[in-house]
């Protein structure tokens, strides 16, 4: 029960740092508490290894305006021929290397703060097996990587790889978003018909979603 106290706790404290921030908080860097410890962590390997990436996952969707966003974990998006010196440096920089199924992305745990990283590879096939994406994980420079320090990815990368992954909750977040950046759909589906027309019959309909969400 303690322990289940002091996690709750853990969080509302949490919930009132980041409703204190968001309006300066614009980089991973400013995260609170053990999440911003867990980022300058990922900056230190990054470094090390000369790469890129970006922070998607739930804290991309926090910052592009859906406050009400939690997550547990951190999600960051490699280069290709980056991901196994990547790997191999964090095993001995403070990280544990999880053990995956075959086929799986790999997956990471900061020994300091318990937080797990998940490693989205370029090149991967986002969604699942019974219905895969048609498109595959970009390069992080084309969603706003820039130098050998985590950035948030670019909100129209973001509703990509939502729309890539295809589960119920990443279709929440996407209304959320576009409910979040009305300004910015039409942009937003403009580089969705860039990427696949698939994305955009989806991206449509949760449009229409938001904007019934609005009405009510």
């Amino acid at each position: 029960m303690s322990l289940t106290l002091e996690s709750l706790t853990q969080q509302l404290e949490l919930v009132d740092q980041l409703l204190a921030g968001k309006s300066h908080m614009f980089e991973p860097q400013d995260l609170p508490g053990r999440y911003g410890r867990v980022i300058r962590a990922l900056d230190h390997l990054l470094q090390i290894v000369g790469s890129e990436a970006v922070l998607g996952g739930g804290w991309a969707v926090w910052r592009h305006g859906f406050h009400g966003r939690m997550t547990q974990d951190v999600d960051i998006v490699l280069p290709a021929n980056r991901v196994d010196e990547f790997l191999r440096v964090a095993a001995f920089s403070g990280f544990d290397i999880l053990p995956q199924p075959a086929g799986r992305w790999p997956k990471l745990m900061h020994k300091e703060t318990d937080i797990k990283v998940d490693i989205l590879p370029e090149g991967e096939r986002p969604g699942t097996q019974s219905n895969p994406a048609p498109t595959t994980m970009p390069h992080p420079a084309a969603m706003g990587a820039a130098g050998a320090r985590l950035r948030y990815i670019s909100l129209h990368a973001l509703i990509e790889l939502k729309l890539a992954a295809g589960r119920p909750r990443d279709d929440g977040d996407v209304a959320e978003l576009i409910r979040a950046n009305p300004n910015e759909v039409e942009a937003i589906r403009a580089h969705l018909a860039s990427v696949h027309q698939t994305y955009i019959v989806a991206f449509d309909r949760l449009a229409q979603r938001a904007a019934e969400q609005r009405d009510e």
